[in-house]
This record gives C-alpha cells, sequence and structure tokens, in this order.
C-alpha cells in the first residue's frame, strides 16, 4: 500500500455560515465552488477547488476553530494574496522564520488558521 496524495482537507465552520464561507473562499481568495453529492448536501458545508486543491467546509454544531492545526497553501503570488486579504480585511500574519520560503498565516471568517507559502519568490 502506498499513500498516493491528499484527496481533499477539511475545515469546519458553524451552522449557516455557508454564504460567509463563499464570500472568503471563493471571493477573496479565488478558489471554484463545487457542488456537494446530493446525500451530502443536506449536511450543509461548502466544497471548493483551485485545481488539484480540494477544500471542503463541513457543518459542526459544537464549533471550535482550528487556531493551530492548518492547511498550507503553496501559491505562486503571495504579494497579491496579501493586499486581497487586507482589502477583505482579512489580518495577514507574515512569518519569516523559514528564510527559504515566504509564507503568511490568515484566519477566514470563522477564526481557522490557513498557511500560505510561496517558494523560491521573485
Amino acid at each position: 500500500m502506498r499513500i498516493l496524495a491528499f484527496d481533499h482537507v477539511q475545515l469546519a465552520m458553524p451552522p449557516g455560515a455557508e454564504g460567509r464561507a463563499r464570500a472568503f473562499y471563493a471571493g477573496v481568495l479565488g478558489f471554484a465552488e463545487v457542488p456537494k453529492p446530493g446525500p451530502l448536501a443536506a449536511r450543509g458545508g461548502a466544497w471548493f477547488r483551485a485545481g488539484s486543491v480540494h477544500l471542503h467546509l463541513g457543518v459542526d454544531t459544537d464549533f471550535r476553530p482550528a487556531r493551530k492545526a492548518h492547511p498550507a497553501l503553496q501559491i505562486d503570488n503571495l504579494n497579491e494574496l496579501i493586499a486581497k486579504c487586507e482589502h477583505a480585511g482579512y489580518p495577514v500574519t507574515h512569518d519569516s522564520s523559514l528564510p527559504e520560503i515566504r509564507r503568511v498565516y490568515v484566519h477566514d471568517p470563522f477564526g481557522n488558521r490557513i498557511e500560505f507559502i510561496e517558494h523560491n519568490p521573485k
């Protein structure tokens, strides 16, 4: 047996917050929303995709944000991402502890931490 790749990452969100998820993940970050399969759609939440990256937001009635555990997304223009997040009111935390990469952290509308990494920045 071999593990081949991540299929998707799931984060949690509170009930009834799909609109806020769409505004952030599609509107700010540029993900495309993909329809949830019929049997899962009744559970709420939202699924997003950007290239081969699949990110699911599932409803948790006892929601608590993931403030330490997080997905790390590799991007090709960190400056553009920083500008979009700050313009939309999402503060960006810079982290220079790894000199070979640029990385920042942003919290989604629910407080979940997301890391963005740019390798070999120009």
